[in-house]
């Protein structure tokens, strides 16, 4: 993926031409959103946090440094991110669920991918 652009949207935001390859990286379904209206590429469930550590974190902000040091742990030995790093066909677009566009895994997710990216 060193070649693709990297971004984040909620998934309930309004697609657009320039999000590219649109993949969901929640391990749920989104609540009240059709697959025809999420125009989805793919979704890669296995990339989003354990449940016992998305549950743990409950969105809580006062959690969230806490879980991104957790989920980067899970990642750094999560085959589903090398799917991500294969996408070379152009921008790619993180999407999820959250409410919340800080504090969530998306964010870290895409942190992690930026990282393993700067180092190759």
């Amino acid at each position: 993926m060193a070649h693709s652009l990297l971004k984040l949207k909620r998934v309930y935001d309004k697609p657009s031409h320039e999000d590219g390859r649109r993949v969901l990286v929640d391990r749920l379904w989104p609540r009240g959103l059709s697959k025809k209206d999420a125009k989805l590429t793919d979704w890669i469930k296995d990339v989003a946090p354990s449940p016992q550590l998305r549950t743990w974190f409950g969105h809580k902000p006062e959690r969230f440094a806490d879980f991104r040091a957790k989920y980067r742990q899970e990642l750094a030995s999560n085959s589903a991110v090398q799917v991500l790093l294969d996408f070379d066909d152009g921008p790619v677009t993180l999407v999820y669920g959250a409410k919340d566009p800080v504090h969530n895994h998306a964010v870290v997710l895409l942190e992690f991918l930026n990282s393993l990216q700067n180092r190759s």
